[in-house]
């Protein structure tokens, strides 16, 4: 399992979705090192993390690999910055050592059973068709890239940066699993899963919180927003009106500047 590790001080511990890896934090990761331990992991099947095909990509092998990475490195007094699916992975983790936990940053994430299904991702789902498209042809990670933008458009070496982890099948295989382990029905098996992490949201309500949202995300849109809001209702919110998805690319002054104030409110 790789991850980054940089800088000196409390913890940052920076937690990627899906379909990204620890680059899509490069820009906050060279902020933040100058005042705090600047921690990004790749989840295993992502990044440069080791792929194996045979593997359970599940929110609870998630959750458990991250944790055990924060035993192995010590972490405590933890700041957690986290998007996409790494709020429900990050989340849950955090729910179990909460005592450790310091601050909580959401960027366009969830937490809880899906809402809504968003059809471009639900096509993606189906048994072979989805699969065949996911890592035969890249239908996942290489739209995000412009789909997950709103406000600009991502340069040439972002783009390659984003998807360099992710050029094969094999390459593949976790960003499949991904879309795969999105709980949308009442009997999946990661459904129980999601619904203790929603759970277990009450335990950090006496947290420092900070959502940060990127207002044109028509996945994690601002029903995830409210819906965090109802559980952090203390939360503080910095929210983009012009940015997508990939609010960290998109609104990146902002979104740096915002979690650095944030981290030294704290202090």
């Amino acid at each position: 399992m790789h991850y980054i590790d940089q800088g000196a001080g409390e913890p940052v511990l920076m937690v990627h979705g899906n379909p990204t890896w620890s680059f899509y934090y490069r820009h906050l990761i060279q902020a933040i090192s100058e005042t705090h331990r600047a921690v990004a992991v790749d989840h295993v099947g992502c990044g440069l993390s080791d792929k194996p095909q045979s593997y359970a990509y599940t929110l609870a092998q998630h959750t458990d690999n991250l944790l055990g990475l924060i035993e192995s490195l010590g972490l405590s007094s933890i700041h957690l910055v986290l998007h996409d699916w790494g709020g429900a992975i990050g989340l849950g983790v955090a729910a179990k050592i909460k005592d450790r936990v310091k601050s909580l940053t959401l960027l366009n994430t969830g937490a809880f059973p899906p809402p809504y299904i968003p059809w471009r991702i639900y096509a993606l789902r189906a048994p072979m068709l989805g699969t065949i498209g996911i890592r035969a042809f890249n239908l996942f990670a290489g739209p995000a890239i412009k789909m997950a933008m709103s406000r600009s458009k991502l340069s040439p070496l972002a783009k390659a940066g984003l998807l360099a982890p992710y050029r094969s099948w094999t390459q593949r295989v976790a960003v499949n699993a991904f879309v795969k382990d999105i709980p949308f029905s009442t009997s999946h098996r990661s459904r129980k899963v999601l619904e203790d992490v929603e759970s277990g949201l009450a335990s950090l309500a006496d947290k420092p919180v900070q959502l940060i949202w990127g207002m044109k995300d028509w996945c994690f849109n601002t029903v995830c927003l409210e819906r965090f809001k109802q559980h952090f209702p203390d939360a503080r919110s910095l929210e983009i009106s012009d940015a997508g998805h990939y609010v960290m690319e998109d609104a990146r002054d902002e979104v740096i500047q915002g979690i650095q104030h944030f981290l030294g409110l704290q202090a």
